[in-house]
Order: structure tokens, then C-alpha cells, then sequence
């Protein structure tokens, strides 16, 4: 009990740094996130589906952001060119500036400093890694063939 509880408050804590560094930039996490994987990609556009996958949250939610999103001017939804029933969600300008300004105020009061040290933050993260893994989150990843 002792490990879910302490979990589940530093999930908590965490989220409440985030929604601070957030909050002047008029943003949920969940908003960012989206954001955030648009600006990955090379041109800003991504089908919808493979926003959903790569989110890992259910395609109604991905909806809901968007909606939003798209009504605040910061992203579109496009035709796909090749497949009728699928969209492209395409990062406006203004979702482009915002993103990432929201990053540098998440790197600065929440991701550079998480509240542990170098040695505790890399024990967290491969101690969560692994019960992750053991719920069946992500798998290990494949050895590289040796070469010929």
C-alpha cells in the first residue's frame, strides 16, 4: 500500500507543477501533449489515427482535444489525400509559436529540475520502466541481429 500511495501522490505533485507551468499559456496537458506531437513531426501534420496510437488514450479523447484545439485556432483537420475516411490534423502557426513556448516553461520549472537528483531520477525511471513493462505497458525492445 505504501508503494501505490506514495505513486500515486508524486503523480499528483507532478501534475500540479505541470498545470502551473501551463496555466499562462492556457493549456491542459492533454492540449500540449497533441501540440507537442504535431511539432515532432517534420511538416506538423499527422493522421488522426496515429495521433491516437501514439498517445495511448482513447480516440474520443483525441476528439475532444482536437475540437478544442481547432476552435482555438491552433490546429486544423484535413481530408486525408488517399484514404476517405481518415483525417490529417495539421499544426497551425499560432499552435506552433504556443507549443512552444509552453515547452521552454515546462522544461524550465518542471522537467530540468523534477525534484531528484541525476542518480534518483535515473533509479525512478528504470524502476518505473519495470513495473511498466511487467503490467504489460510497453515491451523490451528486440536485440539487433548480429552482423554478417
Amino acid at each position: 500500500m505504501a508503494a501505490v500511495t506514495s505513486v500515486m501522490r508524486a503523480q499528483q505533485l507532478m501534475l500540479a507543477r505541470i498545470d502551473q507551468a501551463l496555466r499562462p499559456h492556457s493549456l491542459s496537458f492533454a492540449r500540449f501533449e497533441m501540440l507537442r506531437l504535431l511539432a515532432f513531426t517534420r511538416e506538423g501534420r499527422l493522421p488522426m489515427a496515429s495521433a491516437t496510437a501514439r498517445l495511448q488514450v482513447h480516440p474520443a479523447s483525441v476528439t475532444n482535444t482536437v475540437g478544442r484545439l481547432e476552435h482555438d485556432g491552433l490546429m486544423r483537420r484535413e481530408p486525408h489525400p488517399h484514404d476517405g475516411r481518415a483525417t490529417i490534423l495539421v499544426l497551425t502557426d499560432a499552435g506552433r509559436e504556443l507549443v512552444e513556448a509552453a515547452t521552454r516553461s515546462l522544461n524550465a520549472e518542471v522537467f530540468e529540475q523534477p525534484g531528484l537528483d541525476d542518480d534518483e531520477t535515473q533509479t525512478l525511471v528504470r524502476t518505473l520502466a519495470a513495473l511498466r513493462q511487467r503490467a504489460g505497458d510497453f515491451a523490451e525492445p528486440r536485440s539487433l541481429p548480429d552482423p554478417l
